[in-house]
């Protein structure tokens, strides 16, 4: 088997694992582990990403922020470079809420352009479940705060890749129309 692609689906193996037990918090409470797998597939189809360490860093974004996973056994096991991208867009959790929000912000114009499209699909991702099946308890005004906070973040994020950036853009478009008339 191609040694990419062995990579890849071991990231993906240790993901899932990582993730076990773990729901989104939408209505739908799908498997957590979707998320990551959604953000790695916008990334090679929607953004035409075939950089193997940026789909493992994908695939990989929240298992030290969610999972207790270290940046060390990140790079021990898919090498510097994935944990590069994986620690750039993990959150400092240890923060409140609002101030990790203003740092995703401040920081996104700052990353590498790796870590810029896995924090791009990632925003995709979310604002396509915040759109489609939000948590029970978000009403339409956070859902629209949401929504203002992503367009923020992306901003920071501009130049990085233009098709992501394109369906963004949509995406943002129907999410207000249906919050609109929600």
């Amino acid at each position: 088997m191609n040694n990419l692609l062995s990579n890849l689906l071991h990231a993906a193996s240790f993901a899932s694992q990582c993730h076990t037990g773990q729901q989104r918090k939408g209505e739908r409470g799908e498997p957590y582990i979707n998320h990551p797998l959604e953000v790695a597939n916008l990334i090679a189809n929607v953004g035409g990403v075939d950089d193997v360490d940026i789909l493992m860093a994908a695939i990989l974004h929240d298992t030290v922020e969610d999972c207790g996973v270290t940046g060390e056994e990140i790079a021990q096991r898919f090498g510097e470079r994935v944990a590069g991208f994986v620690l750039e867009v993990t959150d400092d959790k240890s923060l409140p809420k609002m101030e990790r929000k203003r740092l995703q912000v401040e920081h996104a114009p700052h990353l590498s352009m790796g870590a810029k499209i896995v924090k791009l699909a990632d925003k995709i991702s979310n604002i396509t479940d915040i759109t489609k099946s939000p948590p029970a308890d978000w009403s339409i005004e956070r859902r629209r705060e949401y929504i203002e906070w992503g367009v923020s973040v992306v901003a920071g994020l501009r130049g990085s890749n233009e098709g992501l950036e394109a369906h963004f853009d949509s995406l943002v478009t129907r999410a207000q129309l249906v919050l609109s008339e929600g």
